[in-house]
């Protein structure tokens, strides 16, 4: 069987030097039916190693779990990279970060206050533990001395950044090599003296995150780590997007000069990303230093491959910069071609008031979402004003719709860093809450949402609460527009917040982009695939709707829509639209 392994100054396959080209694509972001043609463009880019995150939450939504269905199968991932004759670089975390859903941690852990995160905490060691043995049952056995693809595992992420624990470092170094894990194990920091020192250790193999002035930051990463290769095991060639901001990018042409910066230097590096996917549903996370900022559906990322698995001016850069270096396959994948553009008539609908898919509890005081099991996307609350006044909360997360007796009297909004509404009179108020993704990186990391109490009218206590999640399961969206009550004028402006629908017909599968201009917010199914959010703050435009969810034949296409949209058609564009960039 081959063998990997850290040499003196470089990895050694079979005891030879290799130089890994790595590029990160995350199996989670991606249609599954589409792995492989993703991998097939990695090859063709001249890549030889294929890296992943693992998200735990995704896998465990309960404790005991461990999903593997066709949208999370990391052993068929795994294995389809192995077929593609490419390596595997495999990053359980537990924490991600990754712009995703609270890092990766699941909900039922975050939820509990008692434990603490990111430590050697007993109870939050016992519960990775479980986890990280669910992980090593799939990798152990795809592993390079098995016959498989993997040669690199990575303990924690970027834990410079957030602790010092060594003893909690260890702890998940043993559990690792308990479950099996034979192959190298990594740590990975920014090129900070002090990240580097506190997120790694002597035993393991330092490696950096960066993406610019690439030889300075090779020489801060020899310092901590004085022996074997060097590795920026994420080299940063483009960004990820927060609603609100311009999309990011970064040159073509500038990035390609820190790769070849370093590979000439002999450095193995791993491209964050090659190909970034898609935030599907409501799986995306928020950064919050200080200001709150949702990451958007797209992960497009600016890679190399586009979100809908097209090659960018980035993909040509790479593949030239690579060839100075390593053999690149003649073989070249096809250029974006337009999609069929054309409007769909959303002629069913349901206001979310009728659509009773609100399911509550009663709480004495306002409850935050831990109370009714952390739900992603959207809560309800309900209760009563006994006259007008300066309603106000500790916080909102992230984004509160007022209502009082069914008509909106404003919008609390974390970002503009607004906790207060006024109220013109008494009467039954009702919320519904956005639940705009789940902090993924620093010390807000899996904290709960919704209304955060004491609230409070005109300084005192407000008291009796209805509340819990809105239930979004397509199934039950469905039924709700079926059964809608008469007096629903399909050909008019739909009025948020509501649900509308529509078919359309399609004479073979293939990428969509359905264009959001016109609406507000909200989220969109096709063929009951949930797509993600929209939101009319942008950057992005479009939402992309992979082939492999659509069907010859007729089609269904869902929207729930906060504000409202003045046409009873929704759009299909040729082509994705991203908004417009920072340059």
């Amino acid at each position: 069987m081959p063998s990997f392994a850290i040499g003196e100054t470089d990895f050694l396959l079979d005891g030879a030097p290799f130089q890994i080209i790595s590029g990160a694509m995350h199996y989670f972001r991606v249609h599954p039916e589409q792995w492989a043609d993703r991998l097939e463009k990695a090859r063709q880019m001249g890549l030889n190693t294929i890296e992943t995150y693992v998200p735990w939450n995704e896998h465990s939504p309960e404790r005991g779990a461990f999903r593997t269905p066709p949208s999370l199968d990391l052993a068929r991932f795994l294995d389809l990279v192995h077929e593609a004759g490419l390596f595997a670089i495999v990053r359980p975390g537990p924490y991600i970060c990754a712009e995703w859903h609270d890092g990766g941690l699941p909900g039922w852990l975050t939820a509990d206050r008692s434990v603490t995160l990111r430590s050697s905490d007993p109870a939050y060691l016992e519960a990775v533990g479980e986890y990280l043995d669910a992980v090593s049952r799939i990798v152990a056995p795809r592993q390079v001395d098995a016959g498989g693809p993997v040669v690199l595992v990575q303990i924690e992420n970027e834990y410079g950044a957030y602790g010092d624990d060594a003893a909690y470092l260890r702890a998940l170094v043993e559990r690792t090599r308990r479950g099996g894990i034979t192959v190298p194990l990594t740590t990975v920091d920014q090129p900070v003296d002090d990240m580097l020192h506190r997120g790694g250790l002597d035993e393991l193999h330092r490696t950096g995150s960066f993406g610019s002035r690439a030889a300075e930051r090779l020489e801060t990463l020899r310092r901590h780590q004085p022996t074997g290769p060097l590795m920026c095991s994420e080299f940063w060639c483009g960004w990820f997007d927060s609603w609100g901001e311009p999309h990011h990018t970064t040159p073509a042409a500038d990035s390609a000069a820190e790769l070849e910066t370093l590979l000439a230097a002999g450095a193995s590096v791993n491209i964050y990303l090659f190909h970034g996917g898609t935030n599907f549903g409501f799986t995306s996370g928020a950064n919050d230093k200080g200001i709150f900022r949702p990451i958007a559906t797209s992960y497009d990322y600016d890679a190399p491959l586009a979100e809908d698995g097209t090659p960018t001016e980035k993909y040509w850069r790479f593949r030239e910069t690579i060839a100075k270096f390593a053999p690149v396959p003649p073989e070249r994948p096809a250029e974006r071609v337009d999609a069929p553009a054309f409007e769909v008539a959303l002629d069913r609908r349901v206001t979310l008031h009728d659509a009773g898919l609100a399911r509550a509890v009663a709480f004495d005081a306002v409850p935050d979402a831990s109370a009714f099991g952390a739900p992603r996307g959207y809560s309800h609350y309900e209760t009563t004003a006994g006259s007008g006044g300066l309603l106000a909360f500790a916080e909102v997360r992230d984004r509160a719709h007022v209502f009082l007796d069914g008509g909106r009297v404003g919008t609390i909004d974390r970002e503009h860093g607004d906790r207060v509404v006024v109220l013109p009179r008494g009467g039954r108020l009702t919320f519904l809450v956005e639940h705009l993704g789940g902090v993924n990186y620093g010390p807000r990391l899996g904290e709960p949402k919704g209304l955060i109490g004491p609230a409070t009218l005109d300084g005192r206590p407000l008291d009796g609460w209805l509340a819990g999640p809105l239930d979004l399961g397509i199934d039950r969206v469905r039924a709700a527009i079926a059964a809608a009550p008469p007096g629903h004028e399909p050909g008019g402006p739909l009025a948020g917040p509501a649900f509308a629908a529509g078919d359309f017909e399609l004479d073979e599968p293939r990428d969509l982009h359905l264009d959001t201009a016109g609406w507000g917010s909200g989220t969109v199914w096709v063929n009951g695939h949930h797509l993600g959010r929209h939101w009319s703050r942008g950057p992005q435009r479009t939402l992309y709707v992979p082939a492999p969810v659509l069907r010859r034949g007729s089609n269904e296409l869902v929207v729930f829509e906060l504000s409202g949209h003045g046409s009873a058609t929704a759009r299909f564009a040729a082509r994705p639209d991203l908004g417009p960039s920072e340059r």
